[in-house]
């Protein structure tokens, strides 16, 4: 069941060395991260209390830790590890995770590449 309450942060800016070109390996660049976290936020509503809430400076270190841990060939593989790391707080019910790429080098003008990824908690 996909939540209607939502933890968003929007474009994260880090730097990493992504990709299956040489150069993207060797120079790096910068990727824009969004994740959209779903959770049953109505007690830290009514409690104000952070430990009744997803603390998204966690979900923000879980992002800059695997962008700028060790590189993959594929924004798929990174997409997908930050969705895993999401999915660790119990509180996370669902999350959307997309990763841009706004400087890659496709022999044309391009505004970025993106992946999204869409995972749920397994009942």
């Amino acid at each position: 069941m996909t939540a209607t309450d939502r933890i968003i942060l929007s474009e994260m800016a880090f730097y990493g060395y992504h990709g299956v070109l040489a150069e993207e390996r060797r120079e790096g660049q910068v990727f824009l991260v969004t994740i959209d976290a779903g959770a049953d936020l109505r007690r830290a509503g009514d409690t104000d209390d952070l430990d009744d809430t997803i603390d998204y400076r966690r979900l923000f270190d879980a992002a800059r830790a695997i962008v700028e841990g060790p590189p993959r060939n594929l924004l798929e593989a990174v997409a997908a590890q930050i969705a895993s790391a999401a999915l660790a707080d119990p509180r996370v019910q669902d999350v959307r995770v997309e990763i841009r790429k706004p400087h890659v080098k496709l022999g044309g003008a391009v505004t970025y590449a993106a992946v999204r990824v869409e995972r749920e908690r397994a009942p």
